[in-house]
């Protein structure tokens, strides 16, 4: 795990209820920067996921990264996105493809409280990551 990722979820771990949970996730929502309009594409629409989010990822050559934007039009669907963010920008395609976000949002208790469709839609924004990391690997 990255230090962005155990800093980003930290106030999510201390919280002592679902609600105090998910009043942290909003609020992790508001970190993210807007994405710009002109980004705001078809093609950058998440598949299976309920509210609207985009997301691009892109590999750094330079570093050997990925660089993962995103934004979404809920709230709360903006936070579990910047969770996953934190979860994956930076690593290498090799580290990437090695983590389970689901295991991740399971142990911050958040999986038993999501509904069916925010956990699809968690699944495809972490598959549109991985696939990705995949291919640089390939």
């Amino acid at each position: 795990m990255t230090n962005t990722f155990k800093k980003t979820t930290e106030s999510i771990e201390k919280a002592s209820s679902w609600q105090q949970k998910y009043r942290e996730i909003m609020l992790l929502g508001k970190t993210l920067p807007a994405l710009p309009d002109a980004l705001k594409t078809e093609s950058s629409l998440v598949p299976g996921c309920e509210s609207k989010v985009w997301m691009f990822v892109e590999f750094d050559l330079k570093e050997n990264t990925l660089v993962v934007i995103g934004d979404s039009d809920t709230r709360i669907v903006k936070g579990l996105l910047a969770i996953i963010l934190s979860l994956y920008n930076g690593l290498t395609p090799e580290q990437v493809v090695k983590i389970d976000a689901y295991e991740e949002f399971d142990k911050l208790g958040l999986i038993s409280h999501l509904s069916t469709s925010r956990g699809n839609g968690i699944k495809a924004m972490v598959d549109r990551i991985q696939t990705m990391a995949q291919q640089k690997i390939s």
